[in-house]
């Protein structure tokens, strides 16, 4: 079932799928109403995405929000028991990413920790959506991305993440010209930075010293093939396998998403 609500200021629309209940999208557009009135810059559209997935997913509730701040899209995602413990956790979530934004735009020319965002909101990283549990056999690529990659610092790569709401982000480093792939460190309360080719040292911040709550990892990028990065995969249990192409050469991420199969996102030629 698909609704799709007409917006009554900010242009705040909100689209439900699955047995959402007829109050919840009015909820829903009163607390991202709430949040957008307090930024001080424009905000020129903002959406919202409620999902009731089957009652057998431990967190049914699935609430998700994009905001323009400004030209700046800025997106948040949790999952709950209820759809009013989602809404009310949305609220949170998207406020702590437009915080982060305000703070990178602040302290644009200052040295800023990068590691700060990934506290800030810790304990919010709980209220992430599951994953479906299928087994191996069972699973499928179910989305294939291709897109020309954003050549930009490894710091951008990270405030892009942090943004947009993230477990990852996929990008091709502007200093080395090589595809690489930020995600959080929850162990290191940071990020770490992945490159699918030679690592020279530590990341440089915009003063030249290493780049704080940033670091590297020194493994080789693993050339495969699709049905390689797929056995690897099931091997090893992670989020997400980054690695290069052996037809292209070039950094590819396969991830497993919240139905239980796959993503690949590949780099446009």
């Amino acid at each position: 079932m698909n609704r799709l609500h007409t917006p009554i200021a900010h242009d705040i629309r909100v689209e439900t799928r699955g047995e959402v209940s007829l109050a919840a999208p009015d909820y829903a557009r009163a607390k991202l109403l709430a949040v957008v009135e307090r930024q001080h810059e424009p905000v020129l559209a903002a959406r919202v995405k409620l999902t009731q997935a089957s009652n057998h997913v431990v967190k049914p509730a699935i609430a998700q929000a994009v905001v323009d701040l400004n030209g700046r899209p800025v997106r948040a995602h949790v999952a709950a028991a209820t759809m009013q413990e989602a809404v009310d956790l949305l609220q949170d979530r998207l406020t702590a990413r437009l915080a982060r934004v305000h703070r990178h735009r602040d302290a644009h020319r200052h040295h800023a920790p990068a590691g700060r965002a990934a506290r800030d909101d810790e304990a919010a990283r709980e209220h992430r959506p599951h994953r479906r549990g299928l087994a191996p056999e069972d699973r499928r690529i179910v989305r294939h991305k291709t897109y020309s990659l954003p050549s930009q610092s490894a710091r951008a790569a990270v405030f892009e993440l942090e943004a947009m709401d993230y477990d990852f982000h996929l990008f091709t480093d502007a200093a080395s010209g090589c595809d690489s792939v930020v995600y959080r460190d929850e162990r290191a309360d940071g990020h770490r930075l992945a490159v699918a080719g030679p690592v020279a040292g530590p990341v440089a911040g915009p003063i030249g010293e290493p780049e704080p709550g940033l670091s590297v990892s020194t493994a080789a990028v693993p050339e495969l093939t699709v049905p390689e990065a797929v056995a690897r995969f099931d091997l090893t249990g992670l989020p997400f396998v980054f690695f290069a192409d052996t037809a292209t050469g070039r950094g590819n991420v396969l991830y497993h998403r919240y139905d239980g199969h796959y993503g690949l996102i590949t780099p446009a030629r």
